[in-house]
C-alpha cells in the first residue's frame, strides 16, 4: 500500500492536496499488519516510510505535515512495545486524518456564504474543498455559471468539470487555460484551491498566477480555499515539482528543452480573500 500510495502521488493520480495528506497519512496503516522483533524496529519502518511518502512530493505542505506528525507523535511516546506502537499510530493516524477532513468540510462551509447566488465564476484545476463548497451552496439552493480551465498538460480540469456537471444548480464550462482573460471579464470571482501559502506566496496549480494577475486587472476578486494548515509561517521550504516533458509533448524534443513546472507562485496581494476552516482573511 505504501509503494502504490507513493506512485499514486508522484504519477498525481489524486489531485486534491487535501486527498493526497489523507492518503499519504492511512497508508502507514500498512506497517500494523507487519511482523516485528521489537518496538525500536517498528519505530525505524515507521521512520523509513514516513520519509518515503514525504519523498512523493516534498512541494505538498499538508502531506509533510499529516506524515512527520504521525511519526513524531509515535516516536516522541516511546512505546515499549510493538502492540503499543502499533495501537499509537493508529491513533494518530485517526486523529490526523479526521482534522485534514474536517477542516476541508469547515472551509467550505465558510465559503459557502460568501458565493452570490446566481455568480459567474472561473475554477482552475481541481480542488476537494472548492468542489465541496459549491456542492454545500447549491444544496442551499443557490446556482451558478462556473468556467473550469483545463489546466494542462494533464487536463486535470476535465475532472472537476465531470464532477461540476453533476450537480444541480451548477452550469459549468471547460475552457482552455490561455482563454481565461478572455471569460474573467464575465465573471464574478475566480475561487481556486491551494497546495498552500507561505508567508506572502500562494503556491498553487501552475496557471494560477497568469489567471489572479488577470483577474486582479479585470477587477474580479480572487478567492482561495483550502484548510488553515496549509498557512505556514516557518519550518518549510516549498519546493516546486518539474515533471516529465512527456507531458506535454509524448514526441521527441529534437533541438529544444520541454519545461513542465507543476506549480506557480502567486503573491497574496493579488487576492481578495483566503477562506479557511477558521473563517475568512483579506488582503
Amino acid at each position: 500500500m505504501i509503494d502504490e500510495t507513493v506512485e499514486e502521488i508522484q504519477d498525481m493520480q489524486t489531485h486534491s492536496s487535501s486527498v493526497v495528506a489523507v492518503n499519504a497519512t492511512r497508508a502507514l496503516e500498512d506497517l500494523l499488519d507487519r511482523e516485528f522483533a521489537t518496538a525500536e524496529e517498528y519505530i525505524r519502518a515507521l521512520e523509513r516510510n514516513g520519509s518515503v511518502l514525504r519523498r512523493a512530493n516534498p512541494s505538498h505542505a499538508s502531506l509533510q505535515n499529516a506524515v512527520r506528525e504521525v511519526v513524531t507523535s509515535v516516536t516522541d511516546a516511546d512505546p515499549e512495545s510493538v502492540e503499543e506502537a502499533k495501537e499509537l499510530t493508529q491513533e494518530q493516524i485517526d486523529v490526523v486524518v479526521s482534522r485534514v477532513e474536517s477542516a476541508k468540510d469547515r472551509a467550505a462551509e465558510n465559503a459557502v456564504e460568501h458565493l452570490a447566488d446566481g455568480a459567474t465564476l472561473l475554477t482552475h484545476d481541481y480542488s476537494s474543498t472548492v468542489l465541496e463548497a459549491l456542492e454545500q451552496a447549491t444544496a442551499a439552493g443557490k446556482t451558478f455559471e462556473v468556467y473550469v480551465t483545463e489546466a494542462r498538460p494533464r487536463y486535470i480540469g476535465r475532472k472537476t468539470v465531470r464532477q461540476l456537471a453533476a450537480l444541480d444548480g451548477v452550469e459549468p464550462t471547460l475552457i482552455t487555460d490561455s482563454a481565461n482573460g478572455y471569460y474573467l471579464g464575465e465573471c464574478d470571482r475566480v475561487i481556486v484551491g491551494m497546495d498552500c501559502i507561505v508567508d506572502d506566496t500562494l503556491y498553487n496549480r501552475v496557471g494560477t498566477f497568469p489567471i489572479a494577475a488577470t483577474a486582479n486587472e479585470l477587477d474580479v476578486p480572487v478567492t482561495v480555499l483550502g484548510s488553515s494548515s496549509k498557512l505556514i509561517t516557518e519550518g518549510f521550504v516549498f519546493e516546486n515539482e518539474f515533471r516529465s516533458g512527456s507531458e506535454v509533448m509524448p514526441e521527441p524534443a529534437e533541438g529544444f528543452d520541454v519545461r513542465n513546472p507543476a506549480y506557480d507562485a502567486t503573491p497574496v496581494s493579488l487576492l481578495e480573500s483566503v477562506i479557511t476552516d477558521e473563517g475568512r482573511q483579506t488582503f
